[in-house]
């Protein structure tokens, strides 16, 4: 992924996978571009500037691996409680083993060793070494079904202490692709037909925004004449004959320059550039026709995903690189808490560390190259599995739908299992606890009751069967209601609609 300059031609460049930015970038001579995006229509000659290391995706590689090498590993609350308890345990065998030997009946040493023996076999931490792994395997197993996929128990572990949810714009919350969301008519005629002849003319475009035209006019099922005569200027606009009228598609400048006036729908086009969407002006026969509005819109889920977020007592920002008023419209949709735009992507892994500044744990979820330091840099990275590979790799949690929902039952299923491994140390430690005592002989002298070691090894059993079925209880886990209806690994919602990126 080489730094370049455009020495000659010009071009409209897909630049998402790095900048975030969900609309193509016109690029002219002299600006710069970069290695591995995409160019969408136009061509042009460039000159590669910065090589090897100095590469914008070597920068991204270096950034990944410094923050993931900066993680410290979690400290498992299981290995905390055994290293008291153990030495506690030999410390009370060796006082048993003293008491009897010294104060009990004959025969004193046999009663001694029995009793010291009963009480190292009743209080053996294999509950303890249990109760922790089980709930893991089970939950990482649940996990799948569902299509998350978390890649270490630390994963799991992290996202329950998670309050702060980062989500990448592109591609995340939203679909990652321009449709059309609006189509505002200069005076009478039919949507359809304007549309219709729109789709024609761009037909021949390889422009995204024209592909998503020809897209929608797909959608609604629309015939779409040939066109001839097709002409186009890069990052302008098309120019085409159908059906015997001359058809112009593109910026208001572009119309301008055929002689056509936009002005009566400019007030209109601002509306939309205000929401975050881009106008794209239709001429018939030298005439206004008609404005379309194109912006990347949310994803079916992403709404409902952040209201159940929030029912989880979670904070949640969205983090781009697309410019603020795009942002904002996303963000009025979606109803998230805060907005970062216009973040580049060696800026984004430092907004994370700010967000874990205030003291909060974070997790970051996004799919392109440029989320890869913010993933590894977060407390919990999550990747949309339908997005890049690098960002999978950056990440401790990948959600293999692509759907925001499955997030809501990533940490449904976190908490779950560290309830469940809490429940499990607590009767673990419990149990030995208070049998110690037993075994140890303390209710000797007033029951004369005494542990045999057989039966102390039962016990110790016991425990170990009753952590593990605690931990399968973790196999009736259901998703939350909401997650629940888009299926384990895919789907929609039935009652969420698609909604565009805009102002409701």
């Amino acid at each position: 992924m080489s730094q370049s300059r455009m020495s000659d031609g010009s071009s409209s460049l897909d630049e998402s996978m790095v900048t975030g930015e969900s609309m193509p970038v016109t690029k002219g001579k002299g600006d710069e571009v970069i290695g591995a995006t995409m160019n969408g229509s136009g061509s042009f000659t460039f000159e590669a500037r910065r090589v090897g290391r100095d590469t914008v995706l070597a920068q991204i590689v270096r950034l990944v691996q410094d923050a993931q090498g900066s993680k410290a590993p979690i400290q498992r609350l299981a290995d905390a409680v055994t290293g008291y308890f153990v030495p506690a345990v030999l410390a009370a065998a060796g006082v048993t083993f003293i008491v009897w030997l010294v104060a009990g009946p004959q025969p004193a040493f046999n009663l001694a060793l029995l009793n010291m023996v009963a009480v190292l076999i009743i209080a053996c931490p294999c509950a303890l070494g249990l109760a922790t792994p089980t709930s893991i395997m089970v939950g990482t197993g649940k996990g799948a079904e569902h299509g998350i996929l978390f890649r270490n128990a630390e994963a799991l572990e992290r996202l329950h202490q998670v309050k702060v949810v980062v989500l990448d714009k592109t591609g995340t919350l939203t679909e990652g692709r321009p449709r059309v969301t609006d189509v505002v008519l200069a005076g009478a005629g039919s949507t359809e037909d304007v549309v219709a002849l729109a789709a024609a003319a761009e037909r021949g475009s390889e422009h995204p925004l024209g592909e998503a035209i020809v897209r929608d006019a797909g959608e609604r099922g629309l015939e779409l004449r040939d066109a001839t005569g097709f002409a186009s200027t890069s990052g302008q606009g098309v120019e085409a004959m159908v059906a015997g009228r001359r058809i112009a598609v593109g910026r208001a400048g572009y119309l301008e320059a055929l002689g056509t006036d936009p002005s009566s729908l400019a007030t209109a086009a601002g509306d939309l550039a205000a929401a975050g969407k881009t106008p794209v002006y239709v001429a018939i026969d030298g005439n206004l026709a008609a404005v379309i509005a194109i912006a990347d819109t949310l994803k079916p889920s992403s709404s409902l995903a952040v209201a159940q977020l929030h029912r989880l007592g979670l904070e949640v920002v969205m983090l781009t690189g697309d410019n603020a008023a795009t942002a904002a419209a996303i963000a009025h949709l979606a109803g998230v808490d805060r907005v970062l735009a216009d973040v580049r992507p060696d800026e984004k892994a430092a907004q994370i560390r700010r967000l874990q500044a205030e003291g909060k744990k974070v997790a970051m979820v996004g799919d392109g190259v440029n989320d890869a330091p913010a993933l590894a840099s977060a407390d919990v990275g999550v990747a949309i599995g339908t997005g890049t590979d690098i960002a999978i790799e950056s990440a401790g949690v990948t959600l293999m739908s692509g759907d925001l929902l499955g997030l809501v039952t990533a940490f449904a299923l976190s908490r779950a299992t560290m309830r469940n491994i809490k429940q499990n140390l607590f009767w673990a430690f419990a149990y030995n606890v208070a049998l110690i005592p037993l075994a140890a002989g303390a209710f000797y002298p007033f029951a004369g009751i005494l542990l045999d070691p057989i039966f102390a090894a039962g016990a110790m059993a016991l425990s170990s069967v009753t952590v593990v079925s605690n931990a399968l209880r973790l196999r009736g886990f259901q998703a939350p209601r909401a997650a629940a209806a888009i299926g384990s690994v895919g789907g929609r919602p039935a009652a969420v609609a698609n909604r565009p990126a805009g102002p409701a």
